[in-house]
């Protein structure tokens, strides 16, 4: 019999032992240098006591209501400043069935061209009272879905959305629920949705063209991949320039893939050096985004002026390489202007059928383009 008791206290003490940790882990750490509590905020009651009012003249100087002599509200601001006390929004929201805050989901935040993109929608956001949330698919289907569903859960008014995947079908509901939804630089795939995009075709048939007219005959095509809309449209575009000016295609000068550094150099170095194609090397390239471009100005031909460059999306320093490059510039920020515009027109009431707001792209010749064809 003495054993079973043993056991019992001995199992009695482990779970004391667990209580206690778990107390101590639930416990809001105190700084050992401030003495301040983490964890905790203060609240309205706290305000009240230092300031010595009720809670209901706390309330009203806290949403600037009326009713407050000048010295009580002084006491009430500096019980505030020196608590560091912050209004919940929590029941106001409640009340209001809106949160002020929206969600911006990006391909990739270290993206130069998204970052004006952001920088817009954040001020159309503010100027319209609200917080932007943002955050990057990495271009992953399912972590684009995650992100989104998220922001969702935490019930943000709107989403402008860069998308990765290839069925927005699971928006549905949220849209249902009134979450307005508009995508930027990319459609929705199988929803109907609003829309802000570039010409991505003519802006890619007009960097063809204007290498056509410098010479060239066998131009090369390296874009990222094909799944991608933008990918997708200047692939159709560099190949309607192509056919409007009677030229064919040789299989060889198109590559599409991912956009690292490896993949993109050797098919570059390929494209200019295939002397085994029956159509030769190309003697030019139209690279589908920045990401592409960059890498390519390194490859010797292009750096050398032995062979024509023009890139889709102008990109920082550009006009400082040698030689300077040319791009089909598009408008990052206008794009994200407009589609923040667009999304708090639906907040604001609008029921019209979805709209497709296309932005013109422009050719910026600054030398790279302009190469004459070597051979």
């Amino acid at each position: 019999m003495l054993l079973p008791r043993r056991r019992t206290t001995e199992n009695v003490s482990q779970a004391r032992r667990r209580q206690d940790r778990t107390a101590v882990a639930d416990t809001p750490r105190t700084s050992r240098t401030t003495g301040r509590r983490y964890g905790l905020r203060p609240t309205m009651k706290d305000v009240a006591a230092r300031a010595g009012v009720g809670l209901k003249t706390v309330s009203r100087v806290v949403n600037g209501e009326p009713g407050v002599t000048p010295d009580t509200e002084r006491r009430v601001r500096d019980a505030i400043a020196a608590l560091g006390f912050r209004r919940n929004d929590s029941a106001r929201i409640l009340r209001k069935g809106r949160t002020a805050s929206v969600g911006l989901v990006l391909e990739d935040l270290a993206d130069p061209f998204y970052a004006p993109l952001s920088r817009a929608v954040e001020e159309v956001a503010r100027a319209h009272g609200a917080l932007l949330i943002n955050g990057s698919s990495a271009e992953d289907r399912e972590r684009e879905q995650e992100l989104v569903l998220a922001l969702c859960a935490r019930r943000v008014d709107g989403l402008v959305i860069i998308p990765a995947g290839d069925d927005h079908r699971y928006l549905e509901p949220e849209i249902e629920a009134g979450v307005a939804t508009v995508f930027v630089d990319r459609p929705a795939a199988r929803l109907e949705a609003d829309a802000v995009l570039s010409d991505n075709f003519g802006g890619a048939r007009a960097g063809v063209a204007h290498l056509i007219a410098h010479g060239h005959r066998r131009i090369g095509f390296i874009g990222d991949l094909p799944r991608i809309h933008t990918a997708a449209e200047r692939l159709r575009g560099y190949r309607a320039a192509m056919a409007e000016a009677g030229l064919e295609v040789d299989a060889s000068w198109v590559a599409l893939g991912p956009t690292d550094p490896e993949r993109v150099r050797a098919d570059a170095e390929r494209m200019l050096a295939d002397r085994n194609s029956p159509s030769g090397p190309v003697t030019a390239l139209l690279t589908g985004n920045n990401r592409v471009t960059v890498t390519v100005v390194r490859v010797p031909a292009v750096r050398e002026r032995r062979a024509a460059l023009v890139g889709f999306d102008d990109f920082e320093l550009a006009d400082l390489l040698t030689p300077p490059v040319t791009v089909i510039a598009q408008e990052p920020a206008l794009l994200g202007r407009r589609a923040a515009e667009l999304l708090f027109r639906r907040l604001e009431g609008a029921g019209d059928a979805p709209r497709r707001v296309e932005l013109p792209t422009r050719l910026v010749p600054r030398g790279s383009g302009e190469v004459p064809p070597s051979s």
